[in-house]
């Protein structure tokens, strides 16, 4: 089973560190012997919101190849949101069996179009702009995931 973690510039370090540890554990645990991850990354390093640096396995690379994509939040997010090359690298992960997001990577996954008519949540500071970026998805005031016949959480 192979996970893509996104990683990129100014991303808040506990959404990406506090979703690929447990599942790192699946591994070394022997629950998924079989279980790999990339960082994967548009950029040859990345440095998170607090200056800790990352250096990721893929660079560039299409999201298609994985069957879990875990998208991390960050204050640049907001940026990003904006940022046509990143949001089509985004996109790149819809035929993921499983797509997730922690906090506002909820924003990457709908600037992509990955959210399309499901309902979604993110940090309560960013609900408006969850809900404005196209194509709309219904938000959620709760810190749950939402569910959908394909999951995205």
């Amino acid at each position: 089973m192979k996970f893509g973690y996104v990683i990129f510039n100014g991303m808040t370090a506990l959404d990406f560190v506090g979703a690929l540890e447990p599942v790192a554990r699946l591994k070394t645990m022997g629950f998924i012997p079989d279980l790999v991850w990339d960082l994967c990354a548009v950029t040859k390093e990345v440095t998170d919101s607090l200056g800790q640096k990352y250096t990721p396995t893929t660079i560039g690379r299409p999201l298609n190849g994985f069957k879990v994509v875990v998208v991390p939040g960050g204050i640049t997010t907001r940026d990003l949101i904006h940022d046509g090359k990143f949001v089509e690298w985004i996109r790149t992960a819809k035929d993921s069996d499983l797509i997730a997001s922690v906090c506002t990577g909820s924003l990457l996954l709908g600037a992509a179009g990955l959210l399309d008519g499901k309902t979604a949540t993110t940090h309560p500071n960013a609900y408006e702009l969850l809900q404005s970026t196209p194509p709309k998805s219904a938000t959620s005031g709760s810190s749950g995931a939402g569910t959908s016949s394909r999951p995205v959480v």
